[in-house]
């Protein structure tokens, strides 16, 4: 093969790969944009940034706010709150119970899980709680980009996944985390890492 021939095969093959990452990334979003929420047991929200004054980040606050309308309209009778303690030094799921109760959710309803350190340990966790009240169905929480593998993990410990939902709420950050998710759904699906 003369390095010509050599090159437009390279450049025909890097064409490929990327045209394929951008169908991947396209799936991606349009599963975490049209995943809507079915009837279920629990909602399970995934964790994230807390604020350096202790209050959810906005990203997060959109995340609880779309559980609390979950709640509300008796789509779910509980509400799963996960998340380790971050850099900031505060409990993600003890702020995201504190803010649910705030705006109205009962104590009773809101299960904090602050060993919900990742994806995996969140469901993890959740089918545990779940289990133990013999409570099955579920719906996920968290941004598009994460829905499919939030469910895919969800569904991987035993969890019933019936839907989801992802606040209409986006950053710039979000274009790199869905290409983040391209590397990350495979990997999951092959090792199930977290």
């Amino acid at each position: 093969m003369t390095a010509r021939g050599l090159a437009l095969g390279l450049g025909m093959a890097l064409i490929a790969v990327v045209a394929a990452g951008l169908g991947f990334a396209a799936y991606l979003a349009v599963d975490g944009l049209t995943t809507r929420p079915q009837p279920a047991d629990v909602a399970i929200v995934f964790g994230n940034t807390v604020e350096l004054t202790g209050v959810p980040s906005p990203r997060l606050a959109a995340r609880l706010d779309v559980a609390k309308q979950l709640y509300t309209a008796r789509l779910v009778g509980a509400i799963i709150v996960s998340g380790g303690t971050g850099k900031e030094g505060f409990d993600e799921s003890a702020v995201m119970k504190a803010y649910l109760i705030e705006r109205g959710i009962p104590e009773l309803a809101v299960h904090a899980d602050a060993a919900g350190v990742n994806t995996r340990e969140t469901c993890v966790n959740a089918r545990a709680f779940m289990r133990a009240r013999g409570l099955r169905r579920a719906n996920v929480v968290t941004q598009f980009f994460h829905v499919p593998r939030a469910k895919l993990e969800c569904r991987r410990v035993g969890i019933e996944v019936v839907g989801g939902l992802a606040p209409r709420f986006f950053e710039g950050r979000d274009v790199y985390s869905l290409a983040r998710e391209v590397v990350a759904v495979p990997v999951y699906f092959v090792h199930g890492r977290r």
